[in-house]
């Protein structure tokens, strides 16, 4: 029996993944397939990044806005479950599955990497856990369990919230157990030198506060995501929902968010540098090179 194969691109944020996994699905008779924890909200569209309709060319793509943001805490083994399915579609089709989105802990459990511990959200804790500061929330985990504290990027306050939550429903987040993969991977990886990341990352934030990325966060508000949740998205949600409160100024937002999003671009790569089943391509990503490395691992180019 022939094993399915299934394309993955990745890249730290600003590298230009959705467009490589658009041009990509328009060669390969494909549909692209997000992993973005925060995509799969709707009304999280400037922020996330979101392609438009006119970006996506008429590929369709799968498990972006799906969510409320204020009623629903989707997690990775929602993802797993949903993703799994939307594979299975597109290959019942015979079209090719193209997995894209900068959450790649989502990306390791979907090829068995990791495992996501089948706790269901706590929204009690987590309205609670929404209050604390990073700092807080890692002093939490590590009274609850030292190994999955000293591990966690703690930066990231989602990451933190739902490990707290599984380590009180569990004792303790389970180690890793890797399982085989049903799909045969091929993974795409953009190799962007850090300064130029730099200059897109700035020049993207501009281009996205201009185009209403602030407005967005007084929108979500309104329609009744809390303060507390919206911070909890981190990034570009954390800060923006400072400055409408009055904690920051403009000048503050625009230096403080742009020095988290290289922060966070820094920590996706040091994640992706680990996985050595990645093919890596230096930015700009060169379409032919990547069709010729794709044909090479059996897949038929039109």
């Amino acid at each position: 029996m022939v094993t399915p194969k299934v394309i993955a691109i990745v890249g730290p944020t600003a590298s230009g993944k959705s467009s490589l996994a658009i041009e990509l699905a328009l060669r390969l008779n494909g549909e692209v397939v997000s992993a973005d924890s925060r995509q799969v909200y709707r009304g999280m569209d400037i922020g996330t990044g979101k392609v438009t309709t006119e970006e996506m060319r008429g590929i369709p793509h799968h498990l972006i806005s799906i969510a409320n943001p204020a009623t629903e805490t989707y997690t990775a083994t929602n993802f797993t479950d949903d993703a799994n399915a939307a594979i299975t579609n597109i290959l019942s089709r015979g079209k090719t599955p193209i997995i894209c989105g900068g959450t790649f802990f989502y990306l390791d459990i979907l090829r068995g990497k990791m495992g996501a511990a089948p706790v269901p959200p706590n929204e009690t804790l987590r309205r609670e856990l929404e209050a604390l500061s990073t700092d807080e929330l890692l002093a939490r985990l590590t009274n609850l369990d030292q190994r999955r504290a000293a591990t966690i990027d703690t930066k990231n306050p989602r990451r933190l919230m739902r490990a707290i939550e599984i380590a009180t429903a569990l004792g303790a987040v389970p180690e890793v157990v890797e399982t085989e993969s049903p799909y045969e991977w091929t993974i795409i990886g953009i190799d962007i030198e850090p300064e130029l990341l730099r200059e897109r990352i700035a020049r993207r934030l501009e281009e996205r506060l201009a185009n209403g990325m602030i407005e967005e966060v007084v929108a979500l508000h309104e329609s009744g995501v809390s303060w507390e949740r919206l911070q909890s998205f981190g990034l570009e949600y954390r800060y923006i929902s400072k400055y409408i409160q009055g904690d920051i100024t403009e000048a503050a937002l625009r230096t403080e968010l742009f020095y988290a999003i290289c922060g966070y671009a820094k920590r996706q790569r040091t994640w992706l540098r680990r996985d050595h089943d990645i093919t890596w391509l230096p930015f700009p990503v060169d379409s032919i090179q990547t069709l010729s490395h794709l044909q090479s691992s059996g897949f038929m180019v039109r």
